[in-house]
């Protein structure tokens, strides 16, 4: 019995002893890691009283204190930084759906202020500012070595003044300059049309407006091609999407799907981050839908396109997407303003990230780059011939007033088809698709 007794001391003073002797550095490490923090921050307040008092004019001491944080921030990532109040501001009005400025998404890549995408009918839009511009002037002014915000805030300026941005582009060999007019922003978040029974949404942006807009202009087109039935797919163009608010994204993708996962965001620490699912009812009753990106398609839509895209409930057409797999919490601080911080990534429903890697598409589609127009009648493509051109042909007796009026409303599509293509490639080819599936379920 004693033996037992001292045993089981013997244990308990081991254990004891061993929990000591793990405990104790961990603690040590600890106090050690707490008075680097505390000798730095002593560091910061050392140069700051030195600037302060010894620089060679009176400093701003408000603007100084907001400078550092910007820099501690961006040092973690591109997407982190600091808005004073009226960025702040600027910031909820522009989820509202209206700001004032040139209509572009940027970012800062290796201290170069590089475009994401230009809103659809903007300023620079119509100037012709492309996803993937790098900006390195504004009026003349070099931008290296600015922050994202003090670029930002030099292409600012009143409604109807001029701008030139000098622009730096793959496939130039020299820099370029765009005038721009500055304009107020009035974004139309969804703009709906319908190509015989197809119907295509344009989703620009996602805020506030996003979701109501594409429940809306979706009611409205199948309303108009006589019911749900009489409706043959769905063309969802997220190309130069910049993003926007996650909660969108997640009603934008739930419109088409009847169940499972749309997004999970991952932090710090685990289990905190959110798992966002599917509610039962989807707005076309299953009708197919190709989804257009590029690598202006950001973030929110790159939720859209990866989830729909896991789900098997659409075909991804296009090229492979910015790969902005992050989420940012803009948290508001004392007097105003805000940081905007990285706090999470979000992963598609199989579990990919989509960080720096972008979503890729199903089926590959390059953009052509407008040609230029050539006078010259000898580059006009030559014309098409067929058996009703020849002098003397058969006509086709057995064909029917009905038959005839078919034949002529197909050459009209096939018309209106290829003139398409000239505009715009990539969604002729996704309408293509459509058609194709279309004729093919009609056939089961």
């Amino acid at each position: 019995m004693n033996r037992f007794v001292m045993a089981t001391l013997g244990g308990i003073l081991g254990g004891a002893l061993l929990a000591t002797q793990i405990a104790a550095p961990l603690l040590a490490e600890e106090r050690l890691r707490s008075t680097t923090v505390y000798e730095q921050l002593d560091l910061f307040g050392d140069v700051f009283e030195r600037i302060r008092n010894q620089y060679v004019d009176e400093p701003d001491t408000a603007k100084l204190i907001e400078a550092a944080i910007n820099g501690m921030l961006m040092s973690l990532d591109p997407h982190s930084g600091y808005m004073p109040p009226d960025d702040f501001d600027d910031m909820r009005t522009q989820t509202r759906g209206s700001f004032g400025g040139l209509g572009i998404e940027v970012t800062q890549e290796d201290g170069f202020i590089k475009v994401v995408t230009p809103m659809d009918d903007t300023p620079a839009d119509k100037a012709g500012v492309e996803p993937g511009d790098t900006i390195t002037h504004v009026d003349g002014e070099s931008l290296m070595g600015l922050t994202l915000g003090q670029a930002v805030d030099l292409m600012r300026g009143p409604v109807g003044s001029e701008i030139i941005i000098t622009v730096v582009r793959e496939g130039e060999s020299e820099p370029f300059d765009l005038s721009i007019i500055r304009d107020t922003i009035r974004v139309q978040a969804v703009r709906t049309r319908v190509e015989d029974d197809l119907i295509i949404l344009r989703v620009t942006t996602f805020n506030e407006q996003t979701f109501p807009n594409l429940r809306d202009g979706l009611e409205e087109a199948i309303e108009d091609l006589g019911g749900i039935d009489n409706l043959g797919g769905v063309v969802l163009d997220l190309r130069n999407n910049p993003g926007g608010l996650l909660t969108q994204a997640v009603s934008v993708t739930d419109a088409f799907l009847d169940q499972g996962e749309i997004v999970s965001t991952r932090g710090r620490e685990e289990g905190a981050g959110e798992r966002f699912n599917a509610q039962a009812g989807d707005l076309i009753d299953g009708k197919p839908i190709v989804v257009l990106i590029n690598s202006g398609s950001a973030s929110a839509s790159e939720i859209v396109a990866g989830a729909l895209q896991d789900h098997r409930r659409a075909i991804v057409v296009g090229t492979r997407s910015f790969g902005k797999g992050s989420v940012q919490t803009v948290m508001p601080l004392r007097g105003d303003g805000a940081i905007r911080l990285t706090t999470s990534l979000y992963y598609t429903p199989s579990g990919r990230s989509i960080q720096a890697l972008g979503v890729s598409p199903d089926i590959v589609v390059e953009q052509p780059r407008r040609a230029p127009i050539e006078q010259d009648e000898a580059d006009e493509a030559p014309a098409v011939r067929s058996e009703n051109d020849l002098r003397g042909r058969l006509d086709n007796r057995d064909m029917s007033e009905d038959e005839r009026r078919q034949m002529e409303d197909e050459r009209r599509r096939a018309e209106e088809a290829a003139k398409l293509r000239e505009e715009d490639y990539q969604l002729a080819y996704a309408l293509d698709i459509l058609r194709g599936l279309t004729a093919l379920n009609s056939q089961r």
